[in-house]
């Protein structure tokens, strides 16, 4: 019986390491799309619109597959800059979303969202969050020398990106639902760690993907 027990602990064990390093992949694929933002500067997201963000999502491997009903599915990270302008450690989100038309195929792409109001970001933390309808969500300017206009600026909270052969271009995201990966939390951070007290700093041992996104964020948003 001692044995069985052993196995069974041994087993659980094994499958929460496997399940927590799809985590950390995620992590380290968003690190990779984070990079790729500064490669292609005169057609990418302006460096001016990432400074001033409250907040940013990275979501890699956006799946968009259907026949006729169509629907997106993904899962990233979301950090937030805190009061002293330092990007806390990230929670994990989904992105959910579908449409009706004549489409066909399977499609994957990196997705950005650059969050402007921190009510926008509580919206999410709080519970699912619907893009264009919990808050105005436009289409990203790109470009170095990109400016976004002052209609856009009054009413977009959000800006969206999907990076397709290499690069960055902004994308209509209106009815894609955001929402909390709870289990992909608990994986990283721990039973009982609420995503609240992810974004206000209070765990103090994170993987290193971790640490490695929110350091990367720091580099790419640099004032």
């Amino acid at each position: 019986m001692l044995r069985f027990v052993l196995l069974l602990a041994a087993s659980v064990l094994a499958n929460d390491l496997r399940a927590q390093s799809k985590e950390l992949e995620r992590a380290d694929n968003a690190v990779a799309v984070l990079r790729e933002i500064t490669r292609t500067p005169d057609k990418g997201i302006p460096e001016s619109l990432l400074k001033r963000a409250k907040g940013i999502a990275v979501i890699p491997n956006l799946v968009k597959a259907g026949f006729i009903v169509g629907g997106r599915r993904g899962k990233g990270l979301l950090a937030v800059k805190n009061a002293q302008g330092v990007w806390t450690n990230p929670i994990f989100i989904t992105m959910t979303g579908g449409s009706i038309g004549w489409q066909a195929g399977v499609q994957s792409s990196d997705v950005i969202l650059v969050f402007r109001t921190q009510r926008s970001i509580d919206g999410i933390v709080n519970g699912k969050f619907t893009l264009g309808a919990d808050a105005a969500v436009a289409a990203g300017p790109v470009g170095r020398q990109a400016n976004v206009s002052t209609d856009a600026e009054l009413k977009a909270e959000i800006y969206s990106y999907a990076r397709s052969r290499g690069l960055f271009a902004g994308i209509a995201l209106d009815g894609t639902v955001l929402g909390i990966d709870y289990s992909g939390n608990e994986r990283v951070y721990g039973k009982n760690i609420t995503p609240r007290r992810v974004l206000t700093g209070q765990i103090s041992q994170v993987p290193d993907e971790i640490v490695a996104f929110r350091d990367e964020l720091e580099e790419r948003t640099v004032k």
